[in-house]
Formats: structure tokens, sequence, C-alpha cells
């Protein structure tokens, strides 16, 4: 039991996801881009989320066992990705910078994996 949580808090920890609020407030505010509509929307959108996802922390699952620790660990990744996808958008309605490396690639969450 102590090495599955071991290993669900050091896969957590490990593909920690930057806050999209934190990640638009690192932007400039200088961007012509920054001070749109679209950019307002995208950033209170995280905004809301960041509120959300703290509310459920998620922890409760635990008392299931390794059934729990399991589940933990794919909200946990679920969460990530759609961290990942509020920063994408806040930074495409914010900046007129490329998308960094971190933010690319295909973040859709209905996206089935290819077999060869």
């Amino acid at each position: 039991m102590r090495i599955a949580v071991s290993v669900v808090l050091a896969a957590t920890v490990a593909g920690c996801a930057t806050s999209p609020v934190d990640y638009g407030a690192s932007l400039s505010p200088q961007d012509p881009k920054w001070a749109s509509p679209e950019c307002q929307q995208a950033r209170a959108a995280a905004s809301d989320y960041a509120a959300r996802e703290k509310q459920h922390p998620g922890w409760e699952f635990a008392v299931l066992g390794p059934y729990g620790l399991g589940i933990i660990a794919a909200t946990k990744e679920a969460e990530q990705k759609q961290r990942k996808r509020y920063a994408r958008d806040v930074h495409l309605q914010c900046s007129s910078l490329p998308l960094p490396k971190e933010l690319q690639g295909d973040l859709n969450p209905g996206a089935k994996a290819k077999y060869p």
C-alpha cells in the first residue's frame, strides 16, 4: 500500500503543469492581444477552472485502496491535461509570441490511440 501511495504521489508531482492563472500572469500586458475581449475571456475561464480545481482535491478515493489510487492518478492526469489546455488557450488569446514547446501537442480529450 505504501508503495502504491508513493507511486501516485510521485506521478502527481512529476507531471505538474503550471496553473493557467499563473501562466497568464507571466505573459506581457504590453502585448497588443492582452487587452482583447478574447484574452479577457480566456483568463476568466482559466481563473474559474482554477477555483473549481481547488474545490475537489480528489483524495477521497484513497479509501478504496489500490483501486482508489488508480482513480486518483487518472484524475490528477486529467487535471494536468486540462491545466495545459487552459494555459494554451490563454497563450493563444493573449500573446503574439509563438506557442512554447510545453504547450504544443495534441490536447484533444477525445483523441484515440493509434495502434499498429
